[in-house]
């Protein structure tokens, strides 16, 4: 492998506790396969063993479903143990995992403490308005015991953030869903819009609830709470992407990033694919049982979905704005149509309408920023870079293109 490549595991397959209406997954109903689908001990092993060989010291698991933790405290023992044992010395190992944190307990939240676990938690805002879609298979709503599940991670001292998915019942609430953020000491949230995939019983694809106008004129209203006269106070993922580009550096967020990053995506039978929204058998890469790490990422089919993203519409190209979208996701460009991704973005207009909206003050305080970070620097003594040298940020760009401006 030419670079460092992230893995997620679909820890369970489709199997989860939740029936939650427009998930992937709400045709299971909340019922869990017996036993639950989880990757074989062998073959777990035979990937983490090839994964971990050809890390080059940095080595990232996202552990996703369905519900991963089906799979037992005991599959996830298992696969500390594996990443240990085959980490090439001085290996960094990160484990991120994605849960509705109904199934969170003690035990649970101890094992991500120790072992340093990021959990992110699916919650849709306060609890009319998240027990309207999260409910179970009954068709109760699931708001309580996901603040169970949170409070055994705060008393654990386990790092967890907010994904919060934005649909017809909270589009029109920013107001509400950010005050409830800064009540419960929510300090890092992400926002998904909503895609039903009711629709895919009938052999449909997947639609958006919500419009690109109302997601715009949500994420204006929302930077406005954000934004907090200049002191943002919490952390949300689409406005943070925005600033790092402002301040020279690569948006965290894949949808905004210039390329597609190189991943893997592990279905719970080994079936490897390129990226999670890319799951169907025009974009399957192999088998991990049946060919070598090295062999999936090799594929042409890999190959071509790299090009996705760059392959922008014409209107991308000239739009003023592109450097912090570079065209959106592919899988959002005329989703109807496998064979022309070439579209603008579904949520185009959306991001049109929040960067204009918010360009300014948040071209100011990437400013602020950059001079602060500055005068930091002058406080340790030492001596500063040349015009021509590396800046101070990390960047890459020259120090006189960079925070040497200011």
């Amino acid at each position: 492998m030419g670079q460092n490549i992230g893995v997620m595991l679909k820890t369970v397959s489709e199997d989860c506790n939740l029936a939650c209406d427009y998930c992937y997954y709400s045709s299971c109903g909340g019922k869990v396969h017996q036993p639950v689908r989880t990757m074989e001990p062998a073959l777990l092993e035979r990937f983490i063993e090839q994964y971990m060989r050809q890390s080059k010291g940095v080595a990232s698991f996202a552990w996703q479903g369905g519900e991963p933790l089906l799979a037992g405290l005991s599959f996830f023992e298992k696969a500390v143990s594996l990443q240990a044992q085959y980490a090439p010395p001085h290996t960094s190992i990160s484990n991120a995992l994605q849960t509705n944190a109904t199934l969170i307990n003690e035990q649970w939240a101890n094992f991500f403490r120790t072992y340093h676990f990021l959990i992110g938690v699916s919650l849709d805002g306060p609890k009319l308005i998240h027990d309207r879609h999260r409910v179970t298979g009954s068709g109760k709503g699931s708001y309580e015991l996901v603040m169970r599940g949170i409070d055994h991670l705060r008393q654990a001292g386990v790092e967890f953030n907010i994904l919060s998915v934005i649909h017809e019942d909270n589009v029109t609430k920013p107001e509400e869903l950010i005050s409830f953020y800064r009540e419960q000491k929510f300090d890092f949230v992400q926002f998904i819009p909503c895609m039903d995939f009711r629709s895919q019983e009938s052999g449909q694809p997947g639609r958006f609830q919500i419009t690109p106008e109302a997601y715009g004129s949500f994420l204006c209203r929302a930077f406005d709470l954000w934004y907090n006269d200049g002191n943002p106070d919490l952390s949300i993922r689409i406005f943070d992407n925005m600033l790092a580009v402002l301040m020279n550096h690569q948006a965290e967020l894949c949808v905004h990033r210039e390329r597609c990053p190189k991943m893997l995506v592990l279905e719970s039978n080994g079936d490897a694919f390129p990226c999670d929204f890319f799951i169907d058998e025009e974009h399957k890469l192999g088998n991990i049982g049946e060919l070598k790490l090295e062999e999936l990422l090799a594929s042409p089919l890999y190959e071509d979905f790299l090009t996705l993203k760059p392959d922008m519409n014409e209107a991308c190209c000239t739009c003023r704005y592109v450097k912090l979208c570079h065209g959106g996701c592919p899988r959002n460009r005329n989703w109807l149509d496998v064979n022309d991704r070439t579209q603008k973005d579904y949520f185009c207009e959306s991001y049109k309408m929040f960067y204009e909206y918010a360009y300014a003050r948040m071209n100011t305080l990437a400013e602020s920023l950059r001079a602060e970070r500055l005068q930091r620097y002058k406080m340790t003594g030492r001596a500063m870079p040349g015009r021509n040298d590396e800046c101070i940020c990390g960047s890459g760009l020259k120090f006189k293109k960079c925070c040497g401006q200011v």
